[in-house]
């Protein structure tokens, strides 16, 4: 609140000095006998080019527009006091628009257009003293262009900088939503892999079942259906992500400890009995990037339960919880005999990705063989309470 009302009274203040400024340059030349009307007409010209609310600006007020129109229309003015050989003065508004129209070329027009507007705000505000001819006979032009000099390098310096720091953002934000893209494709993989390769085996199940037991087909294909219908709405909610809705915390898709309970469930089959075992001292508010890779840890692991070891019967996942670290554990019974054709392995990237995930959370993964027949993948997460 106190950077705002700051910011609020900066603006307010600024408004007010041009506003002040400009009003002075009238009475000035008012005073000193000048013609009002063409330093009017600039400074209104002026003021719109720079106070005109961003909100409010029509399309065809560009940026190049308002730094150019105050620019050509003091030039214009600084020419007819040559030509027609007369004197006329020039105020402080005048030179608080050229420096205000100097930073918006700098800051805001297009890059080649940005070097021209600027040079000519600047040899427009340069060229104000020179409607004096007092000024040119004790040398009061040279210390003004100088001065003046110095400002328009000050604005322009500062134009810069913050130029460059918009550029920056700029492309921050974009690096930063492609590393989200990135992830959220990462995420369409795991969840479309998972729930295809599901419905790959439950296929092969139903098959045999046609015709050893074909009464008992419907749990199988339900399961089957079921896949499907949340593979799809997987692809639906990330293609939704990257198309730019700005929605992407609702739409991209998650997971968290609540999930792998309908994740376990959902894998059973007639053949293949899944359990979760859940320690309660296991809390419900943990930071939600460990939910999530936890989930993503059981959500692999079983999906190469589907692929390298169909002939497990006896799934078990675990969730444990002791001095602040969170446990994942998945293991399965399996010899690692398994009947999905070799398209349906995957690339053997899974497991690195996974680990690549874990340890950028301080976390720890380890796969492999059971003692006996079976094999285990367990994760071990840093996991304080948020």
């Amino acid at each position: 609140m106190t950077s705002i009302s700051g910011r609020g009274c900066a603006h307010g203040f600024g408004v007010g000095f041009l506003l002040a400024a400009s009003v002075a340059d009238v009475l000035i030349m008012g005073a000193a006998g000048d013609r009002v009307g063409p330093t009017a007409v600039l400074l209104l010209v002026g003021l719109a080019a720079v106070l005109w609310p961003a909100r409010r600006r029509p399309a065809w007020l560009t940026p190049q527009l308002r730094a150019i129109a105050p620019a050509l229309l003091s030039g214009l003015l600084t020419v007819d006091v040559l030509l027609s050989g007369r004197e006329a003065l020039f105020g402080p508004g005048e030179v608080a628009v050229l420096l205000c129209v100097l930073f918006i070329a700098v800051r805001h027009c297009p890059p080649r257009w940005a070097v021209v507007c600027g040079l000519l705000d600047a040899v427009a505000l340069l060229a104000t003293p020179v409607r004096d001819s007092h000024s040119l006979k004790d040398g009061g032009t040279l210390g003004f262009m100088v001065g003046g000099l110095v400002l328009a390098g000050l604005v322009a310096g500062l134009a810069a900088y913050l130029r460059s720091l918009d550029y920056r953002r700029t492309v921050a934000v974009a690096d930063t939503r492609r590393e989200e893209r990135v992830a959220i494709a990462a995420d369409l993989h795991d969840f479309v892999a998972h729930h295809v390769t599901g419905i790959l085996v439950q296929t092969q199940v139903a098959r045999m079942m046609a015709t050893t037991q074909p009464d008992d087909l419907d749990p199988v294909l339900a399961g089957i259906e079921r896949a499907a219908t949340e593979a799809l709405a997987s692809m639906r909610r990330t293609v939704g992500v990257l198309r730019d809705t700005g929605e992407e915390a609702d739409r991209r898709p998650v997971g968290d400890l609540a999930g792998i309970t309908g994740l376990t469930e959902a894998f059973a089959s007639p053949v293949q009995k899944a359990a979760l075992h859940r320690d309660p001292a296991v809390p419900d508010d943990l930071p939600h990037e460990v939910q999530a890779a936890a989930f993503r840890v059981v959500q692999e692991a079983l999906t190469n339960v589907r692929r390298h070891a169909a002939d497990a019967t006896e799934i078990t996942v675990g969730l444990g919880y002791d001095d602040a670290r969170l446990s994942v554990s998945v293991a399965d019974d399996g010899r690692g005999g398994t009947q999905l054709p070799a398209a349906a392995h995957g690339g053997g990237f899974g497991l690195v990705g996974l680990k690549e995930r874990v340890t950028a959370l301080g976390g720890e993964l380890h796969a492999g063989p059971r003692a006996g027949d079976g094999w285990e993948v367990r994760a071990v997460f840093p996991a304080g309470r948020r």
